[in-house]
């Protein structure tokens, strides 16, 4: 039956449907007569009820309403009194109108439960397609994740790559600046005597220039061998930490009025000697650029960052920076400064970022031409118990 319904909804053509409402009542009232002869009596009603119900079902409303007529009409004329007219007499009023209401509570039941079925056959088709969709999404999002894979480890081999050669030329680039380096010297002690003004400061030149591509290899190296380095995570007291490094940094800072306020700073989670390097560079840079001010004002202070991170911030009152120049300020060798103002190799910055980075915080900065410049760095905050053994004598 249920493959039947499923065949029978294909055929749209309304003479189908129509046509076997006719015939379903046909057969039904066949059927009643040939029973009848049996002797068997008030059959008809039952299956004239049963036919409208299936033509209800199986062909729709409009046939199951000529379906009703026509079985009423059957009903009268074969099975109530008097036979073969379509007049009904009083007396058989009730029944003529019980088979009546009979039909017409079983159609409308039919059409409620076929609107029922109709609705939750749309809702599945629904569901289907939702799911054929969720599918097909989740096909696509594996193929990314699968190519997001793919290029991740592609993108590791690459920067691994890029490390060992950045390491291999530096390294091998080392020996013969030191001879230029020596020789340059050599010939500065040995021939200035023989040089005029222009030769000696060609010779000077030549050697400001070795020393200061010896300096850019030197931090090259350093820079490559933080990709390398295993981090080795503990509980830092960035306090401590950060008044060792203003200590050293003040006594080669001799000279330069420098006023410094450190504030609370708490114990985080890293790697002590690399975070020790981050607060190196951002300092080191916010005295250098804080030169030309009297008194050179620095300060360094911690924030409330994301969950489960402090942000740590470096304060100086120097030169600042363009803030439309702020995505090169962390790159390898960029630099917004002449090399003639301010001296440097531009990875300090570079180097910070990759230090923090590793340890999952982020960077950023923030400037305004002669107003002095803000770093902000963040870091994972330590658990009270790991505070409590750094802060331990």
């Amino acid at each position: 039956m249920a493959y039947w319904d499923s065949e029978f909804q294909r055929v749209r053509s309304p003479i189908l449907r129509y046509g076997f409402s006719v015939f379903s009542v046909i057969a039904a009232t066949a059927v009643a007569v040939a029973v009848q002869d049996f002797q068997f009596r008030d059959v008809e009603l039952p299956l004239l009820v049963l036919v409208i119900g299936l033509v209800t079902w199986y062909a729709g409303p409009g046939p199951a309403v000529v379906a009703v007529l026509l079985s009423t009409a059957v009903f009268n004329y074969l099975f109530v009194e008097p036979l073969y007219t379509f007049y009904v007499s009083a007396r058989e009023i009730p029944y003529f109108l019980l088979f009546v209401l009979s039909a017409i509570i079983v159609t409308s039941f039919s059409i409620v439960r076929r609107r029922i079925e109709d609705n939750l056959r749309h809702a599945r088709d629904q569901l289907e397609d939702e799911l054929q969709q969720r599918q097909r999404r989740d096909a696509e999002i594996s193929k990314l994740n699968h190519e997001l894979t793919l290029r991740a480890a592609e993108l590791v081999t690459a920067n691994k790559e890029l490390e060992s050669f950045a390491y291999s030329v530096s390294h091998d680039l080392r020996a013969p600046l030191r001879h230029l380096v020596g020789y340059s010297e050599l010939l500065q002690k040995h021939a200035s005597s023989s040089l005029d003004d222009k030769g000696r400061r060609y010779v000077q030149t030549i050697l400001d220039s070795a020393k200061r591509m010896g300096n850019l290899i030197d931090d090259l190296l350093a820079f490559s061998r933080i990709g390398r380095a295993e981090t080795r995570t503990t509980a830092v007291d960035l306090q401590q930490l950060a008044a060792d490094v203003v200590s050293e940094i003040g006594a080669q800072a001799k000279g330069q009025d420098i006023s410094w306020k450190i504030g609370t700073l708490p114990v985080c989670h890293g790697d002590r000697p690399l975070l020790r390097l981050v607060l190196v560079n951002l300092l080191s840079n916010a005295v250098k650029f804080s030169s030309t001010r009297n008194p050179a004002q620095v300060e360094i202070g911690a924030a409330d960052g994301p969950e489960g991170k402090t942000e740590i911030f470096v304060r100086d009152n120097g030169v600042g920076f363009d803030m439309r120049y702020v995505d090169k300020l962390f790159g390898v060798f960029q630099r917004l400064h002449r090399a003639d103002e301010f001296e440097g190799t531009g990875i300090g910055l570079a180097t910070v970022q990759r230090i923090v980075h590793r340890h999952g915080g982020t960077v950023r900065a923030e400037a305004s031409l002669d107003q002095g410049a803000t770093f902000y760095f963040s870091l994972p905050k330590a658990s009270p118990a790991a505070e409590r053994t750094a802060n331990m004598p």
